[in-house]
């Protein structure tokens, strides 16, 4: 069905990444982000990628109950552009993240 093309956005969850592929992203370098517990709506206008300090989150697909994904503390997350889901933080997140610019010409905001 045209438009639900949403359902092929996947979640890709590395977990227990390597010291040394962290450092090879320059993970230390990328800017932080936090939240307290809670129910979030997220749209992502671009691929991110964040390695999670701290934390747990469960993804639903958005209006959904499903569980699309679950990550947390030590887990090297990368969520394509173009989902729109909600988190539900059960423990309070701190983050690395780093968003892919790839239309880095047209930033029209």
């Amino acid at each position: 069905m045209a438009g639900e093309s949403s359902s092929d956005l996947t979640i890709i969850v590395h977990k227990n990444p390597s010291e040394s592929h962290l450092s090879e992203l320059g993970i230390k370098s990328w800017p932080k982000w936090g939240c307290s517990p809670g129910k979030y709506q997220l749209k992502f206008d671009a691929q991110e990628t964040c390695y999670l300090l701290r934390g747990k989150v469960k993804v639903y697909r958005k209006n959904s109950s499903e569980v699309i994904s679950e990550f947390g503390a030590g887990d090297l997350v990368i969520l394509p552009e173009g989902l729109s889901c909600t988190w539900d933080v059960s423990v309070a997140v701190d983050k690395h993240y780093k968003f892919e610019s790839t239309t880095s010409s047209s930033s029209s905001s």
